[in-house]
């Protein structure tokens, strides 16, 4: 069942152009529309790769398929899309959810910390677990995060956010780039200094059965993607394929002139990756339509 949206609070920074509203659930979500001014397929994305995130037990924002009625739309001018001199109506329908970091009443949240507070967030070995999932989803964009701190904590902690971009955007390619898919300052891999610091999360994502990944596809309502099932099956079949790629596509960001791991020890051992059998297509497989 989608979450209903009952109030349009304001637009949202940000390239698609999303609307913090409120949902019939009591809780405040950053909704994209279908009509986006960047591509109908990152609300998939945005599902797909914050579901699995949580599955691997990263801060990720919970995440819902929140419909937004054509009477809503019509009695609020602000739900509208620009693109360049054009302005038109938010699309009606079911959208993309992302619950709002600190809810109703936040305490400070923030997209930017000077270092001397990034390197005291309470949660900062998580970019690396993040980078797994960037890594492995084909991250076209820079990783996103939040930084929350309630009242009368001391120390901010990261909720990593925009997952748009992962599966190439809208094309729903792989082409991987070794210097996509990152966070934008070293600072937050200071922490890395072997393959021990990606755990728990590059073992939970090399051993992640495919029946879970079926479920959060069947989760995606098809409008999202054009109905084209084939399309969305190629696209998780070679998501499972990928799972055994994910340390050679770290490893070669940590081989870029970028130099992200300064405190990588190179005699540290080196993990053996997990082998999976072959042939991927239908593994677990159990489509509902």
């Amino acid at each position: 069942m989608a979450v209903l949206a009952v109030q349009a609070i304001r637009r949202m920074r940000g390239g698609a152009q999303s609307q913090l509203m409120l949902g019939a659930d009591g809780n405040l979500y950053v909704v994209k529309f279908k009509n986006n001014a960047q591509h109908i397929r990152v609300l998939a994305n945005e599902l797909i790769a914050t579901r699995l995130a949580e599955l691997a037990g990263l801060t990720v924002p919970s995440c819902d398929v929140v419909e937004v009625t054509e009477w809503l739309i019509a009695n609020t001018p602000e739900l509208t899309i620009e693109d360049g001199p054009k302005r038109q109506r938010c699309s009606a329908g079911l959208q993309f959810g992302s619950r709002y970091v600190g809810g109703l009443m936040p305490g400070q949240v923030v997209d930017y910390l000077p270092e001397e507070r990034l390197i005291e967030v309470r949660n900062l070995e998580e970019f690396a677990g993040m980078l797994v999932i960037d890594k492995w989803t084909c991250n076209s964009n820079g990783r996103q995060a939040v930084f929350e701190k309630r009242p009368r904590e001391r120390k901010y902690k990261a909720h990593f956010i925009d997952q748009g971009y992962c599966f190439h955007g809208g094309d729903w390619v792989y082409e991987d780039i070794a210097l996509r898919g990152v966070y934008a300052r070293n600072l937050v891999y200071t922490s890395v200094t072997g393959w021990e610091s990606f755990e728990p999360w590059l073992n939970r994502v090399e051993e992640m059965g495919a029946d879970k990944l079926w479920s959060i596809a069947e989760a995606v309502p098809p409008e999202w993607y054009g109905g084209d099932t084939a399309l969305m099956e190629r696209l998780m079949e070679n998501l499972l394929v990928r799972r055994s790629k994910v340390r050679d596509l770290i490893a070669a960001f940590r081989e870029s002139s970028r130099e992200p791991f300064p405190n990588w020890k190179t005699g540290a051992q080196v993990a053996v990756p997990q082998m999976f059998p072959e042939p991927w297509a239908g593994e677990g497989r159990k489509w509902l339509m």
